[in-house]
């Protein structure tokens, strides 16, 4: 299965709906001269959604032997018009999680 194929399966999965790949965009995302991600983010064209034509996704590697990949799927909704802010609004979830358990 390519990582194409998977992130097909988890946006089936996530949202309910088939997808198409529409392109692979590179996205580099920093703060304060540091980059926090450096990726390849992939567009698909969603079929039959209810609230969003087009998905943002990729994957990446984590630290759980039981969970060793983890796909992040983000709708293009509101102020989230590209993969930059794709990426963005990830990070920014992932930040209020770990603030959330600490």
């Amino acid at each position: 299965m390519t990582d194409i194929d998977e992130l097909r399966a988890a946006i089936r999965s996530i949202h309910d709906v088939e997808s198409t790949h529409v392109k692979s965009v590179p996205v580099t995302e920093t703060f304060n001269g540091k980059t926090l991600w450096d990726g390849t983010v992939e567009v698909f064209r969603l079929h039959d959604h209810p609230k969003a034509e087009h998905v943002y996704a990729w994957s990446h590697e984590t630290d759980d032997p039981d969970n060793p990949k983890q796909h992040v799927t983000v709708l293009h909704m509101g102020v989230i018009d590209s993969p930059q802010r794709a990426v963005q609004a990830a990070i920014m979830q992932e930040i209020r999680s770990a603030r959330a358990q600490a």
